[in-house]
Order: structure tokens, then sequence, then C-alpha cells
């Protein structure tokens, strides 16, 4: 049995994809490389989010974790033990510690609510006697106690999500995979499904695997987020990290869809002034930048749209402005060496 050395363990490494690549053929029979030399370390007890434009690769990433797709090359590890080969009862024990929910809930429409998840205790054999205890536990869970005997077509797209939860965590697994959850939801459910998998995170010590294109989800609640595209892994970090210093041009332009700021292109048009964009990070969210600057300088600044999010309790902060007086220069001077970005997004129409 292949299992990883003392020194990966130590590193936190729960679950281990190392160098996997993912190639399949068209329909016109063309070879299609899904992924590419992918590998990452998981953290047990952590929510990592996997973001990425569409036909990044992710989804065949979190289906190579619980091995529904094996992949082409690499290896899969959890807990130390190499799964990649693993078959029959080996690859049910394993897959049964990896719960999986997704885009479109899966619900048997015939079936109750009870039903739909007592399929999941009988298929592992759990103990009759103890089935209904367990889905009153779960559904206690998810908010859906009285939900216990109604029928798919009873509930909303957020309780058939919440069905779709309880289901996969029926036999206790170790790790929930969550493949694009919240796509098919309103953006208000979406929000109370990741309030709930935050909670699941923080009861039951699950680890947490979350795909998406979501960014507002990423912010809400990821711990650390891996980037893809194009099937490569081309950025891991902290969440905080990501959202305020992307390293990568790609994972930049996802970031901008919940960051940037519009401003209506006839206000630019219209406006004969500079329009610049500051951003603050950490503890410099806090400072008076912009009081002290107008003090020192002796300029007029303009704030023109603006706001400030918390990501994992840290503070992330946009604002764009225009400056005006004779010493405009030095206060841009000053307020890209007190900032952490400083960038000019329009300059004056009369220049």
């Amino acid at each position: 049995m292949d299992t990883l050395n003392n020194r990966d363990l130590d590193n936190q490494s729960f679950i281990e994809l190392k160098d996997i690549s993912v190639t399949f053929k068209s329909k016109q029979g063309i070879e299609v490389n899904a992924v590419s030399n992918f590998s990452l370390k998981i953290k047990k007890g952590e929510i990592l989010g996997i973001i990425g434009s569409s036909g990044a690769g992710k989804s065949t990433i979190a289906r190579n974790i619980n091995l529904l797709e094996k992949p082409s090359q690499g290896d899969v590890y959890f807990k130390g033990e190499k799964i990649t080969n693993y078959k029959g009862k080996n690859l049910r024990q394993i897959r049964q510690k990896m719960g999986m929910i997704y885009q479109h809930f899966n619900l048997i429409s015939r079936a109750t609510v009870r039903d739909n998840i007592a399929f999941n205790l009988l298929a592992s054999n759990y103990e009759k006697d103890k089935i209904d205890l367990r889905i009153d536990q779960l559904l206690d869970l998810v908010g859906l106690k009285d939900k216990k005997n109604s029928y798919p077509s009873q509930l909303s797209g957020g309780q058939k999500q919440r069905v779709a939860i309880a289901r996969s965590l029926s036999n206790n697994p170790e790790v929930l995979i969550c493949d694009e959850a919240t796509s098919a939801l309103d953006p208000e459910t979406a929000q109370e499904i990741v309030k709930l998998i935050k909670d699941i995170n923080s009861k039951l010590k699950l680890t947490v695997v979350f795909i998406t294109h979501q960014m507002e989800v990423a912010k809400d609640l990821f711990d650390r987020i891996a980037v893809m595209d194009n099937g490569k892994l081309i950025e891991v970090n902290d969440s905080y990290s990501i959202f305020a210093n992307q390293e990568k041009e790609e994972t930049k332009l996802l970031i901008d869809k919940v960051t940037s700021l519009k401003i209506p292109k006839t206000v630019l048009k219209n406006n004969n002034k500079a329009f610049y964009q500051i951003t603050y990070v950490g503890e410099k969210a806090y400072l008076p930048i912009i009081s002290n600057t107008i003090k020192t300088f002796d300029v007029d600044i303009s704030i023109i749209h603006g706001k400030i999010e918390y990501i994992n309790d840290k503070p992330f902060g946009i604002l764009i402005i225009t400056i005006s007086g004779d010493r405009e220069k030095e206060a841009i001077n000053y307020l890209k060496e007190y900032t952490s970005n400083f960038t000019l997004i329009q300059g004056a129409t009369n220049e």
C-alpha cells in the first residue's frame, strides 16, 4: 500500500492531488486535455474553493478526488494513502467518506424527503431501526425537519439543495465536495446555502471542496482558493490574498467581477478630470489617508464611488476619486505610497 511520507502528513496533506492529468477524445476524435499537471494539497477541516471560468477543468478535478472519474495520469491520496487504483469494496468505502452535491439536486421525484435520504442509508447497510433517527438528525441540521414527508415538487430550489446536502452527509463523511452547488439558485438563496455549509463545516469539522465560477460565493465562503485556467492550476492562496493581490492576470479578471466599481460612461465622457482607483488592504483600510492627503497637500479630492468589503473578517476597500490642486502630483505620489494600489482609470480629457 502506497502512502505519503510523514513530512507530507505533517504538512496537513489530508487530500493530495499529485501531477493529475485528464485527457479524453471529443466526438470528432480529437484528444482534449481537460486537466494538465495539476497538483494540490487540501488541508483537513478547511473550506477550499476551486474557481475558474467555464471549461477550466474544475468539475473534472472534483470527480478525480472521489474517483468518479479516474485521472489519465497522476495520483490521488486520501489521509496519506494512495487511492488512485482502488476498486470494488475499497473504492466504495472511500466514496462513503466523501459526500457530494451538485448544481442539479438529483432527488428522486416520486420519493419523499425521508425516502430520498433513506436510500443512501440503506445502500450503505445502515441499521434499519436507526434510519429514522438519523434522518431526523440530518433534517434538523439543514433546517428542514418539518419537510420529512414532503415530495421534491413541493420544495423550493434552496430546500431541494438542503435535502441533497442532508443526503450527502448521511454516512458521516469526512469530506463534502460541492460541484457548482449554488449555481442554480437565486442570489439570496445561494447565500443561505453558503451560510449552511459554513455552519456544517464548523459543527462537523468537515473538509469542504467547493467548485464554483461565482465570485460572490468565493468571497463569502472559502478559507483558501485554488484558481484554474485551461485545465491548469495557476494560483493558490488564502482567500483574502486572492482578492486583495492577485498574481495572475486570469485571476484578476475573475476577481474584478465582484470587486471592480462601475462608473457610467456618460460620467466619464462628460468630465475633463482624471479618475483614479484606490485599493486599501488590511490595516490601511482604517487609516484616514484621504483626509491626510487633503490636509497635507491642500488639494480637493472628490469621491465618485466606493465600497469596503470584509473577506475572512479583513477589510478590503476600493475608492474612485478625482484630485485637483496645485500640488496634485505630490498628492498622487503620497497616495501611491500609502495605499495598496493606485490606478489611473481615465486621464483628463483636456490632456
